[in-house]
């Protein structure tokens, strides 16, 4: 009997301990959402995208530019649900008015695997890129043409080829 209440008063005292620490309404650890920052989204996943597509295009693999910009335009969907809006400018709207142009004209020089088209176009992406980092402010961000000196991906020189 004295085991019964003594692992009764044991379990009342953990709940109580565990309420009173969260606090009163307070979410548990797992229930706070975590949004990455503009900054992070970039850096993380839509500079990479960037430029593994040029690499891919260099290497002549066709099938993995195409799958790369693929990943970018969703990289840049995320960004704008992520993020609605920054310094009161809606961030979808300006994305697609902005990249709209470059990601369908990198889409045909890719499906007609053309080197020519694809660099002007490439280009055309990057400097889209900068301008909406000078409309925002960040004109400090400046998004350059890769070279094969400079690869921010660690495995840049193991593009698969198909």
């Amino acid at each position: 009997m004295v085991a019964i209440a003594l692992a009764a008063f044991l379990a009342i005292a953990l709940v109580s301990s565990r309420s009173v620490a969260a606090g009163p309404g307070a979410p548990s650890p797992a229930a706070i959402p975590y949004l990455p920052s503009i900054s992070d989204l970039m850096i993380e996943t839509i500079q990479p995208r960037h430029e593994r597509l040029w690499r891919a295009e260099q290497e002549g693999n066709w099938d993995f530019a195409a799958y790369e910009l693929r990943a970018l335009r969703g990289s840049f969907d995320r960004l704008g649900r992520s993020h609605p809006t920054d310094q009161q400018t809606s961030l979808p709207q300006m994305i697609a008015s902005v990249m709209e142009q470059p990601f369908r004209e990198l889409n045909n020089a890719i499906q007609a695997k053309d080197g020519t088209a694809f660099a002007k176009t490439y280009a055309g992406l990057t400097d889209a890129c900068n301008s909406c980092h000078q409309a925002l402010n960040r004109g400090v961000v400046e998004i350059r043409l890769p070279s094969r000196a400079s690869p921010s991906d660690p495995n840049a020189n193991d593009v698969p080829h198909n």
